[in-house]
């Protein structure tokens, strides 16, 4: 009994022609479907939230280097 003959796999093939295709094996495609980051999501309501208190140290901030209120300054 004979055994049969196994051909190692490699990146080469040839087609029916006997021509070598150097690129048979492609790799698998997917598309990343992540979290969304737009829209009324988790992510953008923790940015939101973010950029409000930043806002506010930044008010306060000015407050204190220029001893007038926001109003004051904008001129009402």
């Amino acid at each position: 009994m004979t055994e049969p003959v196994t051909k190692p796999r490699t990146a080469f093939t040839k087609d029916e022609r006997g021509i070598l295709n150097n690129w048979a094996i492609e790799p698998k495609m997917y598309v990343d479907q992540g979290d969304d980051r737009f829209g009324l999501t988790e992510y953008a309501e923790l940015i939101n939230g973010r950029l409000a208190m930043v806002g506010f140290v930044g008010l306060v901030v000015i407050e204190l280097v220029t001893g007038k209120g926001l109003l004051q300054i904008i001129g009402f």
